[in-house]
């Protein structure tokens, strides 16, 4: 079970964005993300990854074989969802953002779900076994829709290779919209937030009127 932390929409809305943070880090590490989104009409949901790290938590083992801890935060992270589904929120109206450890979760979760989610949000992480991805990925994937964001002078989690990843995940048949920022492992402020909060604006289909 992982532990997780609600902040309510300021107005009645279902839309629901889990937040998922990067190796090391917490919940709390993304306390000011409401704020900087703007976005009266969203809830979210702060998850911990489900092991201790120094202080902070990991979703998977880095170094070391990070598969058995995706795999078993894959699970975990399913059962979430299904769990807010089950609670009367509609596959649609959850979407995820994912930093770093956090990203590679996003992608990996986001294009196995059974259903269409709401956006996904992946911020300078990378992919697991992209031809795997692909291989299990339900066809329902190809409708999801994934805002890959990265930094090129990004030195914790190099942008080439994840370009890359995502190029053949591309080629397989996903949605990617994919930009590289001047920027290093970090939210490249304004310009990004910016770009993200468009993102989930058009990915809930939530229209602006009415929610300034």
């Amino acid at each position: 079970m992982l532990t997780t932390a609600t902040v309510s929409s300021a107005v009645d809305s279902p839309a629901c964005l889990l937040v998922l943070h990067g190796l090391g880090d917490s919940m709390h590490g993304w306390d000011w993300l409401p704020d900087a989104l703007r976005l009266p009409w969203l809830n979210y949901l702060f998850v911990n990854a489900p092991d201790d790290y120094y202080g902070g938590y990991s979703w998977y083992d880095l170094p070391g074989n990070s598969g058995p801890g995706i795999e078993r935060s894959r699970k975990a992270l399913i059962e979430l969802i299904n769990a807010q589904v089950a609670a009367g929120t509609p596959s649609r109206q959850i979407g995820i953002l994912g930093f770093s450890q956090g990203c590679l979760m996003t992608v990996d979760v986001g294009f196995r779900y059974p259903a269409v989610l709401g956006p996904l949000v992946g911020i300078s992480g990378y992919v697991w076994n992209p031809s795997e991805l692909l291989k299990e990925a339900p066809p329902i994937a190809r409708e999801q829709r994934l805002l890959f964001t990265h930094g090129r002078k990004d030195t914790v989690v190099p942008c080439g290779p994840v370009r890359a990843q995502v190029e053949e995940l591309r080629r397989g048949g996903l949605s990617i919209e994919w930009h590289e920022f001047d920027k290093a492992h970090t939210v490249a402020g304004e310009v990004e937030i910016s770009l993200i909060r468009g993102f989930i604006e058009k990915g809930f289909r939530t229209p602006a009127a009415g929610h300034h």
